[in-house]
């Protein structure tokens, strides 16, 4: 294993390019991680800039197929880092059957800590790759549970660690997240939702679409909550908007979800089950800076900043958003711009 990981590097060294000031970078590819090839898109209008590394949510909700209408005004300042993790995009697709069946979930299960070593061997390659000291790591939703968990395995590797909708422990989320909906729906006198939180009940649960079913109220009632994103931002790419990417999305969305809350039928446990960071991730050798939705349901403020309060790091802040919720918006993308080029001081 030793000789294996030193000739990685090795070829990683010997592969790096050589950046000249104002040179243009704009690639798209399947890089060798975790012995498993994965998707990775790498750009920017200036290769000599800060390396930002987006660690997508879902698990399965990949942004490398979009147009760069979310963070097109980045390219000048930054290169912009998508990667399709292990399960899903492009990944799932270069890596499971054509068809996804009980049999390859129950055989190819995914793990927060293989991910982990995933986001860690990605971040060595693109230092090499692009002669860089460290990345700017930016995490959502889920990514930031594998966000966090790099950050404190590998602190050296990133200038810093800027979470938004930040996880903290996935049961407590969830079923905080049960009883805001439970509650608003009968505030609401939505009587159809809250039949529906009756029949299934509030979480744990043993089959995966029941969390579907919860999600997609949560959705619903943080709607309400938010200014809505502009629709521009999840145009696809021509190079994407086809039958096989469309489908290599769909299928690893639901693959990635199910190792996600698990399914007990198929004996598949939830891969987030043992994650508590209020517990075992709160001494941090880098600086935290989360970004929070005010009206965020799934991850809640009640949670993640009673959190971050327990956090020590050299450096911390905290930012609340009004007339945000869970997802992006444009008020998100703003704060975010303005933590990494304010807040953060990259050599």
């Amino acid at each position: 294993m030793g000789n294996k990981y030193l000739f990685h590097l090795f070829l990683l060294v010997f592969t790096s390019i050589t950046i000249a000031h104002g040179q243009r970078i704009a690639e798209e590819k399947y890089v060798s991680i975790g012995g498993i090839e994965q998707w990775v898109t790498i750009k920017g209008e200036d290769a000599s800039k800060p390396i930002v590394l987006f660690i997508h949510g879902g698990p399965g909700s990949t942004q490398s197929q979009f147009e760069q209408n979310m963070y097109a005004n980045w390219t000048k300042d930054f290169i912009l880092v998508h990667w399709d993790q292990r399960g899903a995009g492009r990944t799932y697709g270069r890596n499971a059957p054509k068809e996804l069946d009980e049999a390859f979930l129950i055989n190819h299960p995914l793990s927060v800590e293989t991910m982990t070593n995933d986001g860690i061997a990605l971040t060595q390659y693109l230092l090499n790759h692009l002669n860089k000291k460290k990345v700017i790591l930016i995490g959502s939703s889920w990514g930031s549970v594998l966000a966090t968990k790099m950050a404190l395995n590998k602190p050296a590797l990133f200038h810093a660690y800027v979470g938004h909708a930040q996880i903290v422990n996935f049961s407590k989320n969830i079923q905080d997240a049960y009883e805001t909906v439970f509650e608003l729906a009968r505030d609401h006198k939505d009587k159809e939702t809250k039949e529906m939180l009756d029949l299934f009940g509030r979480p744990p649960y043993e089959e995966a679409k029941n969390y579907g079913k919860l999600l997609r109220i949560i959705k619903k009632y943080e709607a309400e909550r938010e200014t809505p994103a502009p629709a521009s931002w999840f145009q696809l790419a021509s190079g994407y908007d086809n039958e096989k990417d469309s489908e290599d999305r769909f299928n690893g969305d639901d693959y990635s979800f199910v190792n996600l809350v698990g399914q007990e039928s198929l004996g598949i446990i939830s891969m987030v089950s043992g994650i508590d960071f209020g517990e075992d991730a709160l001494h941090f050798k880098l600086p935290i800076l989360l970004i929070q939705g005010e009206g965020d349901i799934l991850t809640s403020m009640k949670l993640n900043k009673a959190y971050f309060d327990k956090i020590s790091a050299p450096n911390k802040a905290y930012f609340l958003l009004p007339n945000a919720a869970h997802g992006f918006n444009q008020s998100v993308i703003d704060k975010q711009y303005e933590v990494i080029t304010k807040y953060l001081s990259i050599e």
